[in-house]
């Protein structure tokens, strides 16, 4: 199994559960290079854009904010500008219509954590339309079984990251390891009945715009 890997914060229990559980080889990436080498079939599976997903195979694994997320933001600039490592967020920005700069990942939560003035969209889609917001859903092109497997696997136990890897995770974003583990509190994964209504519903605003 070749996986896309998209090396961020968020995905951090999901990875120390593979690295603990499953072989697999990885191509790592930001999210925009990894939809990318999935539609193109150099990856097997990996946690593909909601905006992207709609036309494949994916099972009940997401990134998911039940209200806000942290790390998705738009800086408040008036000025409308698009994150080159994003796909999902630039266009919830702009169903939202909200103006500014869109960041998103390990530098965005940096700059909240810095307290500047920011807009967090899935908070904002939340307050809109009482629904999480999904910004990925693990997609595969082959091996249902397999992924069914990691999908029961995961969801089942609460994953404890051992210290060495939140060391590590602290020492490659500058971002306290306390600050690490309370972000990941706003992070769900369960792609449930209210994370699929929340899905479904951003799939068909973006075909509207």
């Amino acid at each position: 199994m070749i996986f896309g890997k998209i090396d961020y914060l968020n995905l951090l229990p999901f990875h120390t559960f593979m690295k603990r559980y499953f072989n697999a080889r990885y191509k790592y990436g930001v999210p925009s290079y990894i939809n990318n080498e999935f539609l193109s079939k150099r990856v097997d599976g990996a946690f593909i854009s909601s905006v992207k997903a709609k036309k494949y195979n994916y099972i009940n694994l997401g990134i998911i904010a039940k209200k806000e997320v942290l790390s998705v933001l738009v800086i408040p600039n008036g000025n409308y500008k698009t994150d080159n490592d994003s796909a999902t967020s630039n266009i919830l920005a702009r169903i939202l219509d909200i103006n500014g700069e869109v960041i998103i990942g390990d530098k965005a939560l940096k700059y909240y954590l810095e307290k500047k003035p920011n807009i967090d969209l899935a908070k904002r889609w939340y307050e809109k339309y009482n629904l999480p917001f999904v910004f990925a859903v693990l997609c595969y092109h082959k091996d249902k079984k397999l992924y069914k497997c990691i999908e029961k696997q995961f969801l089942k136990q609460k994953i404890k990251i051992p210290q060495y890897l939140l060391k590590q995770a602290s020492l490659k974003t500058d971002i306290k390891e306390k600050d690490i583990l309370n972000y990941l509190s706003y992070i769900s994964y369960n792609l449930d009945y209210k994370a699929k209504k929340g899905l479904k519903l951003f799939q068909r605003l973006n075909s509207y715009n």
